[in-house]
């Protein structure tokens, strides 16, 4: 993506230029946190570039916004022809691609009637998500003590902008620390997930996540990475955990579609396992970079390719 000048970004069925795509100061979803987005990843491969399980997220979108009462002006198959022409027109090989859909601006004040529904596709240079030096000595991360938002305040499962206070508050706090990320944990102590990723440990060869009723977004990558360690013969359990079995995991990792998947090399100043990159997150990192590549034809079905 170095020196490469992102030109376009698709609004409301219209491809603008990068610096005129803008909304009104008194958009509803600026004020009030009114929007869900999706993150996506477009890979380059021999066959050109492809998009990574690009209707999984797409449907993720559509049944966040069922949830949130948003009535999105375009079909899914709609949706997924305007990555296409939006991934086409800036002529990348490869991207980070952020769909937005919003509430703009009618009046002022909290009710959603008759306001209308907005719908972005941006393109985004997002490389790493994570330091490349950081990611590779391991993360540092924290118990923050910002809980995981619960499922009686807002939805979990839907990545809405609202939510993500709660992540930005616990990612502050973790910088101010001097930490890499922040773990959270549910009101009733289980570990939940990242400020932006699920979680996974490893303990005797078997892998274990947390549940979605503990508060956890269902992750496509989390999702994927459940198949791609079965294949590979692991176990993987989804049970509540708690934080000290963080501490005394051989292995934890986090997954996300902007992150990838990354090692955890401390928790609360506690050292995992060694303290090194264990062989289960090295081998399903290594699985996942041939499978977005195009390079593992079992895989095949979760590739989109841009033609």
């Amino acid at each position: 993506m170095a020196g490469i000048e992102l030109k376009k970004i698709w609004m409301d069925g219209k491809l603008v230029p990068w610096k005129k795509a803008q909304v009104h100061v008194l958009t509803h979803a600026l004020h009030y946190g009114t929007a869900i987005f999706e993150g996506l990843r477009c890979y380059s491969t021999k066959k050109g570039p492809a998009v990574f399980r690009l209707k999984d997220h797409i449907a993720r979108l559509y049944r966040g916004a069922k949830s949130y009462h948003f009535e999105i002006p375009y079909s899914q198959e709609q949706f997924r022809k305007a990555v296409f022409q939006v991934i086409k027109v800036n002529k990348v090989d490869h991207c980070y691609i952020r769909p937005i859909i919003y509430l703009g601006y009618k009046t002022m004040g909290l009710s959603m009637k008759d306001v209308p529904v907005k719908v972005a596709i941006a393109p985004v240079r997002f490389d790493h998500y994570f330091d490349p030096k950081k990611a590779e000595r391991g993360l540092h991360c924290c118990i923050s003590s910002w809980h995981r938002i619960s499922v009686n305040q807002l939805s979990p499962h839907v990545k809405a902008s609202a939510n993500y206070m709660n992540s930005v508050l616990a990612k502050a706090e973790a910088e101010r620390e001097g930490f890499d990320e922040a773990i959270m944990l549910t009101d009733e102590g289980h570990v939940s997930e990242g400020t932006g990723e699920n979680i996974f440990l490893a303990r005797k060869g078997k892998l274990i996540t947390p549940p979605f009723y503990d508060s956890v977004l269902g992750g496509v990558t989390r999702e994927s990475v459940i198949e791609m360690a079965k294949d590979l013969g692991y176990v993987v359990e989804e049970k509540s955990v708690l934080r000290d079995e963080l501490y005394t995991a051989d292995e934890v990792f986090m997954t996300g579609t902007a992150s990838e998947i990354n090692f955890i090399s401390r928790v609360d100043d506690v050292t995992i396992g060694k303290g090194k990159k264990g062989p289960i997150t090295a081998a399903l990192q290594k699985k996942f970079r041939g499978i977005v590549t195009g390079k593992e034809p079992r895989y095949e079905k979760w590739l989109e390719y841009v033609r």
